[in-house]
Formats: structure tokens, sequence, C-alpha cells
């Protein structure tokens, strides 16, 4: 029984860009379907579809490599986890890799980024970073 399928997805992707595949398929939720959302919003990913399949669904993402075919994700981590629940304050959540890396927030007005917290003056949950 998987307990973080955030953290599962998170793997699923960085995996596949290490091996260069150019699709992975991911389990469903509105929370990873958000991640996924801001993560193509901010060029990480290509793109991503929800397929369903009966009463199952899955999320195919395409992800997405540079000019010298190296993958444009230099590192995505997991922050919060089961155990250990990281909160950010709206005064902490300005900037991440001096404006170069992206945190994905969960907060109260849904899952956004940092630079979007920020700008709506909300802090929350920080789910993942992504450089």
């Amino acid at each position: 029984m998987m307990t973080d399928i955030i953290a599962d997805s998170l793997t699923r992707i960085r995996n596949a860009a290490q091996r260069k595949l150019d699709v992975t398929t991911l389990l469903h939720s509105k929370t990873i379907e958000a991640t996924v959302a801001i993560l193509v919003d901010k060029g990480y990913l290509e793109s991503y579809k929800v397929k369903e399949d009966g009463n199952k669904k899955t999320i195919k993402v395409v992800l997405k490599y540079d000019e010298n075919e190296k993958s444009v994700i230099n590192e995505i981590k997991k922050i919060s986890k089961p155990g250990r629940r990281v909160h950010q304050g709206k005064e902490d959540i300005r900037t991440f890799k001096n404006g170069y890396g992206t945190l994905v927030v969960s907060t109260s007005q849904g899952v956004i980024a940092n630079d979007e917290a920020f700008k709506r003056g909300i802090g929350g949950e920080v789910i993942c970073s992504i450089w």
C-alpha cells in the first residue's frame, strides 16, 4: 500500500528524466494534477493529459529536454512528508534558488506556485521544490 502518492509521482518524473524517457504515467489525484499543471506552466514539463479507464484515472506526462538532450529538471524534491509537514508563512515564501526554482505550495486557495502565493499574500504547506 502506498502512503504518499505525491512522492511517488515526483519519483516517477525524476526516474523518467534520468532515463531520458519521453513519457511517464502518474496516478491521479487533484493535488497531483494541480502540481503537474504548475510544472507545465513553469516550463519544467512539456504537457500532460488525464486519461480515464472506467473509474481509474491516470496522468500521462510528457517530459521536456533542452537542445543537448538534457532534462530541464535539475532537481525535483518532496519537501513536506507524511511524518513532517513543512509550512511557510507569506513572508518566507518569496523566492527559491534566487528565482531560478519553484516551490509548489498547498494553500487555502488551492495548490499554487510560490510566486503566486507571495503575490496573494498567503502561506501554506510546501509540497515540493523544483529547479
